[in-house]
């Protein structure tokens, strides 16, 4: 049997979209002899679609799109991730933030199998993440019945993204019952190492059933989050029929009694690349933006972004600008101009000295224009300017900081912060450097200039200033950021391996900064924990460690 794998990229809320994308791919799917096609989680509603589950009408227009869906399904078996409808709850009815947001309905996650415009049956997805970014158990209720289904003959054990993840449950059950295919659809977002993560998990999956499974996973970003695809089929024996490529939408298929191809290996850096360029991407096409404003200062951050920015977009959609000030390098300059002409994008230059001469002036009588309110001050006559032009261009604004930045404080709110979008926000310092060097070395040229990579970290915004002036040496603050934020490792764990000293400081900076990641640009999210919406921390903390 020839089965197919539409690994797609839909518009969260996007249902007319959406809908016309899954009867394309089935039509496509008739064309190459494929019998069986299964498409990922929520393909019809894009996922996440978070509160529009709430929102009146969103529901019974997306049934009446599904209906189309299910009357296409003649003569070819389909699976699709979509929502079911389960019994009705008790619902506080006295707080209108209750009822009137979708207090008193539940829903399933559902993995559908639909065949010959029927509806044959369909797989509740049980365990519902409420972790990191997930808050599935806002909107649905645990399924409670493992089901087996039937077409042509065939057993088939469905299942929805977190099921995978777990021991027991829904996939261990249908394994149990003697399914001839496994099939999971997923929603499952990008993080690095995550990939082999998936891999590992599958072949003992297969090799309990005895049976193949076939992995449907999402591509496309949606706000911080990428979906990476890299759907894929593996035998019981741990061989693999089917690999799809990574970040790429298309049909993918393969027989069940083909012959095993080689297994998936993960590409490190390179993925983390593809992923926040489709971020990038996906976030520019699906708000239907014009282009993005990078700010390029001379520095390694904005020269990685810019250079992100124009593999996602193209160089007419990318605007640099270079905006020096009293205290900025002629290299920077220099530095800036070239990685301007590198990548083909245009470069506006504007100098800040007038605009900080007069604010300077008209502040003087109050207060000193010295120290952070001058450096400050030069930040935010920049941000000023980007947002001028976005108005002036119809572009957002990308945000070039870090992550190391990003968790000491070190940027300025209003400032350097700015943007709709923050490309390398989830990147440690050493990280920026690392896809720097790949960058260099996937071009076959300097992309990022070598006086760039070479010189000390600076903000400009002083005399003779560098980032290990106000922070700890990078190669000793990465580490330890990666340790307490990423892997939440507790204080005498960070105590021992880090010093007591590096680690308060650390946490000092972190906390007394959380107020400015609230408002800080989306970030893309490719680690494990990213600052954004998996990180909900207080603002108001009196825990100290």
């Amino acid at each position: 049997m020839r089965i197919g794998i539409a690994q797609i990229n839909p518009t969260v809320g996007d249902l007319p979209g959406n809908r016309e994308l899954i009867l394309r791919y089935i039509e496509k799917a008739r064309e190459e002899g494929i019998e069986f096609i299964v498409f990922p989680e929520l393909a019809l509603l894009g996922y996440p679609p978070r509160d529009l589950l709430h929102r009146r009408g969103f529901l019974e227009a997306a049934q009446e799109e599904f209906t189309k869906i299910v009357a296409a399904s003649d003569g070819i078996g389909v699976v699709l991730g979509h929502v079911a409808l389960a019994e009705r709850k008790e619902a506080n009815r006295a707080d209108p933030s209750a009822t009137a947001f979708g207090g008193d309905f539940l829903l399933y996650n559902a993995a559908y199998l639909l065949a010959e415009g029927e509806i044959v049956g369909y797989q509740a997805k049980q365990r519902l993440p409420s972790f990191d970014v997930f808050e599935e158990e806002r909107y649905f209720s645990p399924g409670e019945r493992v089901e087996v289904l039937e077409w042509r003959g065939f057993k088939l054990g469905l299942s929805v993204c977190e099921d995978f993840w777990y021991e027991g449950g829904v996939l261990a059950a249908q394994a149990a019952a003697g399914v001839d295919i496994l099939i999971n659809v997923s929603a499952s977002p990008y993080f690095r190492g995550k990939p082999a993560l998936r891999h590992r998990l599958a072949t003992g999956w297969a090799e309990l059933a005895g049976a193949p499974l076939v992995y449907a996973n999402l591509v496309g970003a949606q706000d911080e989050l990428v979906f990476d695809g890299g759907s894929f089929a593996v035998r019981p024996d741990g061989r693999f029929l089917l690999a799809a490529p990574q970040f790429q939408a298309g049909l993918f298929w393969f027989d069940l009694a083909g012959t095993p191809i080689p297994p998936p290996t993960e590409d490190g850096i390179g993925e983390v690349k593809q992923a926040i360029v489709l971020g990038i991407r996906d976030y520019v096409k699906k708000n239907g933006l014009p282009g993005v404003i990078v700010g390029i200062s001379g520095g390694v951050d904005s020269a990685v972004v810019a250079a992100l920015a124009r593999e996602a977009l193209g160089r007419e959609r990318v605007l640099g600008t270079f905006f020096p000030g009293p205290y900025t390098a002629r290299s920077s300059a220099s530095q800036a101009r070239t990685v301007a002409e590198t990548l083909g994008i245009k470069l506006v230059e504007i100098s800040i000295e007038p605009a900080l001469s007069a604010l300077s002036r008209s502040l003087a009588p109050h207060f000193p224009v010295a120290g952070v309110v001058r450096e400050n001050l030069q930040a935010r006559i920049r941000a000023v300017l980007w947002m001028a032009l976005a108005n002036a261009t119809g572009y957002v604004v990308l945000c070039c900081g870090n992550k190391s930045e990003i968790a000491m404080g070190y940027n300025t709110l209003y400032g350097d912060t700015v943007g709709a979008l923050a490309p390398i926000g989830d990147l440690l310092k050493h990280e920026v450097y690392e896809l720097a060097h790949f960058l260099n070395r996937e071009a076959g040229r300097e992309v990022i200039p070598k006086g760039t990579l070479t010189r000390p970290p600076s903000a400009e915004l002083r005399p003779d200033q560098r980032d290990d002036q106000d922070l700890p040496p990078y190669e000793k603050l990465d580490p330890l950021l990666s340790a307490l934020v990423v892997e939440n490792r507790p204080w005498e764990e960070l105590k021992e391996g880090f010093g007591e000293k590096l680690v308060s400081e650390a946490l000092r900076r972190l906390y007394r900064s959380e107020y400015k990641r609230k408002q800080l640009p989306l970030v893309i999210k490719v680690s494990p924990k990213a600052f954004g919406m998996g990180r909900r921390w207080p603002i108001t903390n009196g825990f100290p460690r």
